[in-house]
Parts: C-alpha cells; structure tokens; sequence
C-alpha cells in the first residue's frame, strides 16, 4: 500500500465539525495498539483535530511472527526484520489552532531525519480535506507501509519510533 504523499496545503472544509464529531463518536479505543491509546485519546480532546487511523509499528523476525505484536527487538541480532510501520493520521480544522498544530506536526521529523515523513496520502484528503500523516519509515522506503530491514537498522527505526511517540504525546498535551 502506498502511504506517502507531499503534504499539501489547509483547504476550506465547512463539513470539518460534522465529521469530527461523528470520528470522535465512533472511536473505539480498544482497537488502539495499547502503548498509543493515551496519544490518541489526548489529540481527540482536541476541538480542531480528530484521528483516521494509528499504528504503534511492528517488528516481525525469525523469533517473532505474530504480525500485532508490540514487543520490543531483542537485544541480539536476529537477522532480517519486517518491519510494519508506526504512524499516526489526523485530520485538522482549518483554523489558527489547526494551522497551529500542523506547523508543529510538520516538524516532528527533525527528530529522526530520514525515518520520519509528514505527508498528506491521497485516500485520507479525498475523504478528509486536511489530513495529515506522520509515519515512522525508513524513507527509502516511504511510500509503503512495511518494509524489511537488517537488525541494526530496525533498532534505529525502533529508537526513532519511541522518540516519535514521545514527541507526540508532548504535542497534544501542549496543545490541551
């Protein structure tokens, strides 16, 4: 699957208030991999912003092949790894806050340059004008949604994932 885009810029969206409240109504947060659901509840609070999908990313090797697993990688090589990525989509209300939150998101990337991406994917803004996708990806690989990796590149991607999360949970709290 495709997941990268170049983000493109806010747009008019007079249905923003409707959808959000319908997202937020049918959100189910047992289907939030458990590490990200405190995430994704503190951006829901939010007025101008509700979620469209999460990932907590999963790492998939010879000692491990349960495909939603959240553990960490082992602390020896266990050669290649399939990664499936982290990633976090929301769409934004075209207003100061929303504008506001955005040029923060936009630089969540800086803290793992060459494995974050901010993007805007094609199949969330036709349904959603304003969305944004953050995904944890090693970027030559940025337009899939999983990708085999060696060892020592996975734990790169597994730190860059934590510090991800950990900047995201920062962002929606300073912006409650």
């Amino acid at each position: 699957m495709e997941t990268f885009a170049p983000a493109r810029p806010f747009v008019h969206n007079p249905g923003f208030r409707d959808d959000c409240q319908r997202v937020k109504a049918a959100l189910d947060l047992n289907a939030i991999d458990v590490p990200i659901r405190a995430i994704i509840t503190a951006f829901n609070k939010l007025r101008y912003c509700y979620t469209l999908q999460c990932c907590y990313g999963h790492f998939l090797h010879a000692m491990q092949s349960e495909p939603h697993n959240l553990e960490r990688l082992p602390a020896h090589d266990v050669g290649q790894v399939h990664y499936r990525i982290a990633y976090l989509a929301l769409c934004l209300d075209n207003s100061a806050p929303g504008l506001c939150l955005r040029s923060l998101l936009e630089r969540v990337p800086e803290i793992g340059a060459g494995y974050i991406q901010f993007s805007s994917p094609g199949w969330f803004w036709e349904q959603c004008p304003n969305s944004y996708a953050l995904q944890v990806e090693p970027e030559r690989f940025c337009d899939r949604d999983a990708a085999t990796i060696e060892y020592q590149e996975a734990l790169r991607v597994q730190s860059v994932r934590d510090r991800f999360f950990e900047r995201l949970e920062e962002i929606a709290g300073d912006c409650a």
